[in-house]
């Protein structure tokens, strides 16, 4: 852009990123000519929201005059450790380019201006082979090891595939013919082998520009390979609401809150797009503060900290956003080819054929096994201390007799709800077959489950009927209790739990039900103390 200077290309190709390696090589191209880069992308899982981060970059890089060249690294997709079978990997290719252009489109980034390459059409060449040759000459296994342990798939026993990986990408700047590449910052040790490795064999070092990588809903990072972690681009307006609802935002917690981080690294850059005031909207009643609009994170950031925003009017807000976002998304893929490529690329799971009993003492396996409240062990419990979680004062660690002698430690976020001294011997429900985890740095071996309001501004423990005790029986009518004798210990990761919970609701009589079926006792139903419909957690 001839009305740029080349320090003013700089800021924009910067601004906003995690950290620019060759920062001196990218300021002297700019003094002679626009900057060619390229970004990669493997298609592996479907894309996640962590895609708009890219894309508001792409669209920096364009407005800075460069050259961009979008990598399909389909050959990629099949080496890190299979994630993509090969027999799957065109048509997801194909898929990819389709989302990749549906995405920019939708923010207003023309496509046309964008080079888009399958890595297949050069990397099965003998040139790239022999050069591939040469650099497996010069790179150690611990030298691959290391370039790749945060992109690829990491096991005991690594694939040749996996190792092949970081050195293919490196490649990818020489036979690309760019400058730079761009990627997260998770790409970083790849990126600083490339930098060591093409010079040793004849190749010039390029720069590389990282960004910042958007936090999972419950992790580290958005990943395309673990589906509860993220939002696909093209999820239905009543998963992405579902996620959302079950994703952790502790009240006050600015450190460690996906959703205010989502907010920052998406919302924001995206509305200050083309010179625009960023614009972030919270609705809510008068009596709850009120509407709000912020126009910086960080003011926005500051009144989550000091509790002024509520995690639940947090949630609406990035939710009605999201929906929002990936409106234009959905609509370009609502074609009956669009869906086909889809279901090609993605197929739909067959149901696996269900085996023959076989007679055993040991329970049988969990694979058919229906996701109902079957599943949940949840029984009467009875709290018989509780006491604040020393590093967060919002926990409680509690001691609670489940029956029977079984004496267990639990961990809940229930301190900035419910007094101290209502948690000291009084009978609750508890699940108590999930997989003991630790929870803010203590063992937790069992839930509590609670009721809150639709706007999360009130939480109360379930309350079983008076006369009974720890280890007695919660039923649900037509459904078996689970197995107490050879429990089943739920995997987290199969979220039974959150599958199940989906069904729990406060009626508004303030008794406890899975779908219409109470919470039953042998003296009654369960209840809470005084709230008039909501849900369970």
């Amino acid at each position: 852009m001839a009305s740029l200077t080349p320090a003013e290309k700089y800021n924009i190709i910067s601004r906003n990123l995690q950290e620019v390696l060759g920062k001196e090589q990218i300021e002297s191209i700019l003094a002679e000519r626009d900057l060619n880069i390229y970004w990669g992308t493997a298609p592996t899982g479907k894309p996640h929201l962590g895609y708009f981060v890219a894309m508001t970059k792409i669209a920096d890089f364009l407005q800075a005059g460069c050259h961009i060249t979008i990598l399909i690294a389909d050959i990629h997709a099949f080496l890190d450790n299979m994630k993509a079978p090969m027999e799957l990997v065109g048509k997801r290719a194909e898929y990819y380019t389709q989302l990749i252009k549906a995405t920019l489109t939708s923010i207003g980034v023309p496509t046309e201006k964008l080079k888009f390459v399958l890595g297949s059409s050069y990397q099965l060449t003998a040139e790239y082979s022999l050069a591939n040759m040469k650099l497996c000459s010069k790179t150690t296994e611990r030298d691959a090891k290391k370039a790749g342990a945060e992109v690829v798939k990491q096991v005991e026993s690594p694939l040749l595939s996996g190792l092949m990986y970081p050195g293919m990408q490196a490649l990818d700047e020489e036979f690309l013919g760019v400058d730079a590449q761009f990627g997260g910052v998770d790409q970083r040790k790849i990126f600083v082998f490339a930098e060591k490795m093409l010079p040793a064999i004849g190749y010039k070092k390029r720069s590389h520009l990282m960004n910042v990588m958007v936090p999972g809903l419950a992790g580290p990072k958005m990943s395309s390979s673990d589906p509860d972690s993220k939002i696909d681009l093209l999820e239905a307006p009543e998963d992405v609401k579902r996620k959302l609802s079950k994703a952790f935002c502790e009240e006050g917690n600015i450190t460690d809150n996906g959703i205010l981080s989502f907010v920052k690294t998406v919302l924001f850059p995206l509305g200050s797009m083309n010179g625009k005031t960023p614009s972030f909207s919270i609705l809510r009643p008068e009596k709850f503060g009120g509407d709000v609009t912020y126009t910086v994170f960080e003011d926005l950031e500051n009144d989550f900290r000091d509790k002024k925003v509520h995690p639940g009017d947090l949630k609406k807000a990035v939710t009605d956003a999201i929906n929002t976002l990936l409106g234009p998304i959905r609509k370009w893929f609502d074609n009956d080819e669009l869906r086909q490529l889809t279901e090609d690329a993605y197929p739909t799971p067959k149901p696996e054929a269900k085996a023959k009993p076989v007679k055993s003492n040991k329970p049988a396996a969990n694979a058919n096994l229906a996701v109902d409240v079957s599943r949940l062990d949840i029984r009467v419990a009875r709290i018989l201390e509780a006491k604040v979680h020393e590093a967060n004062p919002n926990s409680f660690i509690s001691t609670v007799d489940c029956g029977n002698g079984d004496i267990r430690t639990v961990v809940s976020g229930l301190a900035k709800y419910i007094p101290l001294a209502e948690m000291q011997n009084r009978l609750v429900c508890a699940v108590c077959n999930l997989k003991p985890g630790k929870f803010q740095g203590v063992l937790s071996s069992a839930m509590l489950l609670a009721g809150s309001s639709p706007d999360d501004s009130i939480v109360e423990l379930l309350q079983p009927p008076a006369g009974l005790e720890a280890g007695d029986l919660i039923e649900f009518e037509g459904f078996a209790q689970a197995d107490r004798s050879s429990p089943e210990k739920l995997n987290p990761k199969h979220l039974i739990f959150e599958k199940v919970s989906e069904e729990f609701k406060i009626s508004p009589e303030g008794l406890a039900q899975y779908k219409d079926l109470q919470f039953s006792t042998k003296n009654g139903p369960v209840s809470v103390k005084s709230l008039k419909e909501g849900r369970i957690r």
